[in-house]
């Protein structure tokens, strides 16, 4: 046997063994285990709520941003402080945050509970907007209630959480008595009810919350597997009175006509659609800088309302305009997420009606500004101003909120990372309990679960 320059017999070392085929692969390929932690990250039982929690503070975030850069000059035009808009807005994101917090705290049942007063409520006050002397016309359109001073109420914004909650509670109750299998059952009284708030809407003139309120009836029967023939029968009725109400209105035809508009043509009947595409091409990729804005001095009207998106584009460019739409994108997608996972039919049409409402308000907000489709004077959720519209919605994120949390998975997530940090084990000093062990969230969801969720 020979030996070493020490004089001991060289070490046996044994023979390296191949590494798995698997390793291999991965360590040959980093884009495919790139997309397999990515994977795994988003099929975590609590990427939905901080999807839904963190998507919605921060478009509201930014969204009060964007309020205050585009609303000073209207605010200066109208000798009023330059942040008297904000302020209004802060405001209501405070009181839509309260909200907001409490629907999340909620139990289900009181979710459910709710829907009824919330209906009866929005039905009387939007009934009330009719009322001479109480009824205020903004912008052609009589839909607002005066609380005295510089604040209004847009009944029928609470008219789409009416809708969501109280067709989600009757669906619920009607598929707990196996009775949707039966058209009849599928329609009455929700189709009904829904024609009374889209009614009480047209009396004011307010085609884009009819709009609205009709996704939602659709997405609540699309939900409650409504059959393709009877999807289709009242898809038609709905755009044969959609397209009467279009054509007996000058002003709607007009809206209209400025689809892909650019040149604001006679007597400036497509100012706004043409202002809004010159306001987006002139922020190019990352924009001239926030509150640079041309277009707000009085060229775009509703710049920090309807057309808030346009300003957003001009000042923060590309880049500005795609992290919001990225930001709606991650939340529609943990909406439908929530409804797809759960058991509860309450949840589950409740989720997916909420999801409907605010994905569809903000494609036709968007799809307005980009010249694709007609104006419909509906803001952007969360994000443009508007106390009436911010508060029903943040209620509306609470309840997803709720919801994603009420997962089991979830509630057992959060159970574990409120002991991320440990906690002292009861008896004795701390000598002699011995070295302390951190209860970490990986350790305990090692042991808890073996699919490597946490």
């Amino acid at each position: 046997m020979p030996t070493s320059r020490t004089g001991r017999p060289p070490v046996q070392r044994a023979p390296r063994r191949p590494a798995p085929a698997r390793q291999r692969q991965t360590r040959e390929n980093p884009v495919a285990a790139l997309y397999t932690r990515a994977r795994r990250a988003w099929d975590r039982p609590l990427t939905a709520y901080y999807l839904i929690l963190g998507g919605s503070l921060l478009i509201t975030v930014l969204g009060l941003v964007m309020v205050y850069s585009a609303s000073q000059i209207t605010a200066l035009q109208l000798s009023l402080p330059g942040s008297y808009f904000f302020r209004k807005q802060f405001l209501a994101a405070v009181i839509g945050g309260a909200l907001m917090f409490a629907a999340a705290r909620m139990p289900v049942r009181l979710h459910r509970a709710l829907a009824y007063p919330i209906l009866a409520g929005a039905v009387f006050l939007m009934a009330l907007v009719q009322v001479p002397g109480i009824g205020m016309s903004v912008n052609g359109n009589q839909n607002w209630i005066s609380l005295g001073g510089s604040f209004q109420i847009q009944p029928s914004e609470f008219g789409k959480l009416a809708l969501v909650l109280w067709g989600a509670d009757l669906l619920a109750r009607k598929q707990d008595r196996k009775l949707l299998t039966q058209w009849k059952h599928m329609l009455v009284p929700l189709v009904p009810a829904a024609f009374m708030l889209l009614g009480l809407i047209m009396l004011g003139g307010d085609m884009g919350t009819a709009i609205i309120l009709t996704a939602i009836l659709f997405g609540l029967l699309w939900l409650a597997g409504a059959p393709t023939r009877l999807f289709v029968g009242v898809l038609s009725v709905a755009l044969v009175l959609g397209a009467i109400l279009i054509k007996t209105s000058p002003n709607r035809m007009s809206r209209l006509a400025c689809i892909g508009a650019t040149d604001p043509g006679k007597n400036d009947s497509c100012w706004q659609a043409v202002h809004g595409i010159y306001a987006l091409a002139s922020g190019g990729l990352f924009g001239s800088g926030l509150g640079a804005s041309v277009e707000k001095w009085g060229q775009l009207p509703e710049a920090h309302t309807d057309f808030i998106f346009a300003v957003t584009g001009e000042e923060l460019g590309l880049a500005g305009t795609l992290s919001v739409l990225a930001l709606f994108a991650a939340l529609g997608y943990a909406g439908i997420r929530v409804a797809g996972r759960t058991e509860d039919p309450f949840v589950r049409y409740a989720a997916g009606g909420v999801t409907t409402w605010i994905t569809a308000q903000a494609v036709i907000n968007v799809g307005a500004v980009l010249g694709l489709l007609p104006i419909a004077g509906v803001p952007l959720p969360l994000f443009s101003y508007g106390g009436s519209a911010l508060l029903p919605t943040m209620f509306a994120i609470g309840l997803l909120i709720a919801f994603a949390r009420d997962d089991p998975a979830a509630r057992a997530a959060l159970a574990m990372r409120q002991t991320r940090f440990g906690r002292k084990r009861a008896g004795g000093s701390a000598s002699d309990r011995g070295p302390r062990r951190w209860n970490t969230m990986r350790r305990r969801a090692s042991a808890a679960r073996s699919s490597g969720e946490r």
